[in-house]
C-alpha cells in the first residue's frame, strides 16, 4: 500500500461519525478512499447522513501524526503488512461476516489466514485442569492442521497460542490495541513468538493503548476468521460467550469443554451445552466436525524450548500413597480440610504429600487453599 493510499484509508477511519459499516456503504457506492475523497459532498450526502457528510468533507485532527506512525511501523520490517477490504490477501471468511474491519494490521505470516482455523478462548482466571486442557486440545489439533485463534489475553488464550506453537502448527493472535502495543506485558514474549511463527492481527492502528471497549469488538474477528470457536472454561457473563455467539451468528460450529457442576469457570461452558454446543473431550471430537485440509504453511522458524511439559508424553508412575491422595481428590478444587476428611491424613503428612504432588505436577495449588488434580498425559 502506497502512503497516499494509506492517508487516503486513516482520514475515513479518523473521521466522526463514519463506522465501519458507513466505510463499506461508501467504498461500495463511490469506490476506493481515494476516489471517495475526489467526490463531491453531494456525492457524500448520497450515502451519509448531513452531520457525517459534513465532518468526511473536512481533514480530520490528528491525521498528519497518525499517517506517520502507520507508515514507520509498516516500513520497520518486512513481515509487518495493511490489508484493506479489497486486498486479495484478506480472510475471506472474514469478508462473509456481518461486519469485517475495513483495514487489517498485520505481522507474520499471512499464509495463516488461508488455513483452516478454531477459534479457542475462555476464563482470563482458569484453574490449573483448565489451562493444561486448553494447551494439550490447541497442540493436538494444530498438529492435525487447524490454525488456532484467540485474543493473546491471560488464561486460557495464552494456553492455547502456546499449545499451538508447541505442535508445530499455526496461530493468530487477534489483539484489542495497536501491533506495537502487546497487551497484556505478560504476554510480551509470547506475541513476539507468534509474529516469528504464526500471526498478530489488529483493526486499531499502531500506537492504540488497550481501551475496554475494543476488545469485545476484535472478538468478532476472532469468531470470523474461524470455522468454530472452542470454549475452555467461562463463567456466565463472560467474553468468551461474546465470541461463541457471534461465531454461531456466523454459521460457525460451537465447541465446549465441560467441567466440575460445582465451578463458577464451567457455568458458561455448560450453558452452551444446554444451548447445542457440541461436547469436546478430545480433539477428535472436534476434527470430526472440521475436517481439516492439508497441506500447511511453511511453518517458519523451529519453534523455541519452553518450560511447559510436554502434554504428549506418558505421565510417570507415582508412589501408592501419592496415588491414594489423587484418588481422594477427585477432579474437582478441594480444600485441604476436605481432602483430610476424606483421607485421614495428619496435617503434617498430607501438606508433605500435596507438595510432593505439585513437585511432580500432579496437583496445582489454587487462590483461597484449594488444591486440583491435573490431568497426566
Amino acid at each position: 500500500m502506497e502512503r497516499r493510499e494509506l492517508a487516503a484509508w486513516l482520514r475515513l477511519q479518523l473521521t466522526p461519525g463514519l463506522g465501519s459499516a458507513a466505510q463499506r456503504r461508501l467504498l461500495a457506492a463511490l469506490g476506493t478512499p481515494e476516489q471517495i475523497l475526489a467526490a463531491s459532498p453531494a456525492a457524500y450526502r448520497s450515502v451519509l447522513t448531513p452531520a457525517v457528510a459534513a465532518a468526511l468533507a473536512q481533514e480530520p485532527q490528528g491525521l498528519a501524526e497518525l499517517l506517520d506512525r502507520s507508515w514507520n511501523w509498516l516500513q520497520a520490517a518486512p513481515r509487518r503488512q495493511l490489508l484493506s477490504l479489497g486486498d486479495a490477501r484478506y480472510p475471506a471468511s472474514l469478508l462473509q461476516t456481518a461486519d469485517p474491519p475495513p483495514l487489517l494490521y498485520a505481522e507474520g505470516q499471512l499464509d495463516w489466514l488461508h488455513v483452516p482455523a478454531l477459534a479457542i478462548v475462555g476464563s482470563r482466571r482458569p484453574t490449573a485442569q483448565g489451562r493444561d486442557t486448553a494447551r494439550e486440545l490447541a497442540h493436538d489439533l494444530a498438529e492435525a492442521g487447524l490454525c488456532i485463534v484467540s485474543g493473546l489475553a491471560l488464561g486460557i488464550d495464552g494456553a492455547a497460542h502456546e499449545g499451538a506453537l508447541q505442535g508445530g502448527g499455526g496461530t493468530i493472535a487477534v489483539l484489542g490495541t495497536g501491533l506495537d502495543r502487546l497487551y497484556p506485558p505478560t504476554h510480551r514474549s509470547l506475541g513476539l513468538r507468534i509474529a516469528e511463527q504464526g500471526l498478530l492481527l489488529s483493526e486499531y492502528p499502531p500506537g492504540t493503548p488497550p481501551l475496554p471497549a475494543h476488545f469485545p469488538r476484535r472478538n468478532r474477528i476472532i469468531a470470523g476468521l474461524s470455522q468454530g470457536c472452542l470454549v475452555v472454561e467461562a463463567a456466565l457473563q463472560s467474553g468468551s460467550l461474546i465470541t461463541a455467539r457471534l461465531a454461531a451468528e456466523a454459521g460457525r460450529e460451537v465447541f465446549a469443554v465441560p467441567g466440575s457442576i460445582h465451578a463458577a469457570q464451567s457455568r458458561g461452558c455448560h450453558a452452551l451445552l444446554r444451548e447445542g454446543a457440541k461436547l469436546v473431550e478430545t480433539a477428535l471430537d472436534v476434527l470430526e466436525e472440521l475436517h481439516p485440509s492439508r497441506p500447511r504453511p511453511p511453518r517458519g522458524p523451529a519453534p523455541r524450548a519452553t518450560a511447559v511439559v510436554d502434554l504428549a508424553s506418558p505421565a510417570p508412575q507415582l508412589p501408592p500413597t501419592l496415588e491414594a491422595v489423587l484418588a481422594a481428590m477427585g477432579h474437582d478444587p478441594v480444600s485441604l480440610d476436605a481432602l483430610q476428611a476424606r483421607g485421614g491424613w495428619p496435617t503434617g503428612e498430607l501438606n508433605a504429600l500435596l507438595l510432593e504432588l505439585e513437585l511432580a505436577g500432579a496437583v496445582a495449588r489454587l487462590p483461597g487453599s484449594l488444591f486440583q488434580r491435573r490431568a497426566q498425559g
